[in-house]
């Protein structure tokens, strides 16, 4: 059956589709960006998005904080950035002589972290904690962050002066990669009429406590076993291709996706099923989210890299070589 009108405490789930077009009423074309947004959204889960200056990346991630509701703080990441720039610090105070804790920017319900590959290490780990266990420690004294809370990222993929990789075990932190390509020309026509005049201003659909009650209908998407199963071999191509019938693969991965990936591949396909208006998750929502997923954390080898082979092709491979069950289910219960 399709998900329940209402939650607990009169939430419909339409708001969710109102949500996503009071986003696309500013955000020009990008579906799948805007989509993928509202999806980190009630997945609990962050989302780096990556593309050339001027795809609307910056101006999606404060459009949805505006149409959400809560708290919103924007990072430039600058090379000259320290850790102590985003999670605060201990300030001496000499009339009390005493220190006091300085919080960061990261205490807020949205935070935009932009351009993040221009940031050193040091920087971008101090996010480590503040993205896995949504807490900053300070002083040997933790701070919990606001729930809800979401890291949105944009980072530019061409640009190598300059910049710092991110690291493995921070992309890992990240639910969802979005490649975020050129507008095609009738959107780019449209963009040019929208935008050129008066610009479009987002307004308010939800707010924090409500959002959590989403969040938490999304947890109660029913799994089925076979649905289950079929996420836990996909991951499992990616470490033994060889076992799936994908040999080849062997030469091109180098390490598969983490547990992680099995996770977000469930809470996002739930995440996704409750947007479509199901308390039920099928495989064609865990494929529809499989390459944001498991795209940006496949490992691959030096020659494959060389070669210039695409990781998120490497996951398209996988998804048709590992046949998805047939899951039928009563419609009527």
């Amino acid at each position: 059956m399709s998900v329940a009108e209402e939650l607990p405490g009169g939430i419909d789930t339409a708001v969710l589709r109102q949500s996503l077009d009071e986003v696309r009423r500013v955000i020009v074309g990008q579906d799948h960006m805007v989509e993928r947004l509202v999806v980190a959204l009630l997945a609990r889960g962050h989302c780096l998005l990556e593309g050339v200056p001027g795809v609307a990346k910056t101006l999606a991630a404060s459009t949805l904080a505006t149409v959400v509701g809560g708290t919103f703080a924007r990072i430039q990441f600058t090379p000259d950035l320290v850790p102590s720039d985003i999670v605060g610090t201990r300030v001496y105070h000499p009339s009390t002589e005493k220190f006091d804790v300085e919080l960061g920017p990261v205490f807020v319900n949205f935070l935009l972290a932009d351009e993040i590959n221009r940031a050193p290490a040091k920087v971008q780990s101090a996010l480590l904690e503040v993205m896995a266990e949504r807490q900053v420690t300070l002083a040997g004294v933790t701070h919990p962050l606001p729930r809800p809370f979401i890291v949105l990222a944009t980072q530019n993929p061409i640009e190598s002066e300059g910049v710092y990789p991110l690291p493995e075990v921070q992309r890992d932190r990240f639910l969802f990669r979005v490649r975020v390509p050129h507008p095609a020309a009738h959107e780019e026509l449209e963009i040019l009429h929208r935008m050129s005049v008066r610009p479009p201003v987002p307004e308010r659909v939800l707010d924090p406590a409500r959002l959590l009650l989403l969040q938490q209908a999304a947890e109660q998407v029913s799994v089925h076993q076979l649905v289950a199963d079929y996420v836990v071999r996909l991951v499992m191509a990616t470490r033994a291709p060889g076992e799936y019938g994908m040999a080849e693969l062997a030469e091109t991965i180098e390490i598969g996706v983490s547990p992680r990936a099995t996770l977000g591949l469930v809470s996002a396909g739930r995440a996704l099923a409750l947007l479509r208006g199901r308390d039920y998750l099928l495989p064609d929502d865990v494929r529809d989210v499989a390459v944001d997923v498991m795209g940006h954390r496949l490992m691959l080898t030096f020659d494959a890299l060389a070669d210039g082979v695409d990781p998120e092709q490497v996951v398209r491979q996988i998804l048709q070589a590992v046949p998805p069950p047939l899951v039928v289910w009563n419609q009527n219960r």
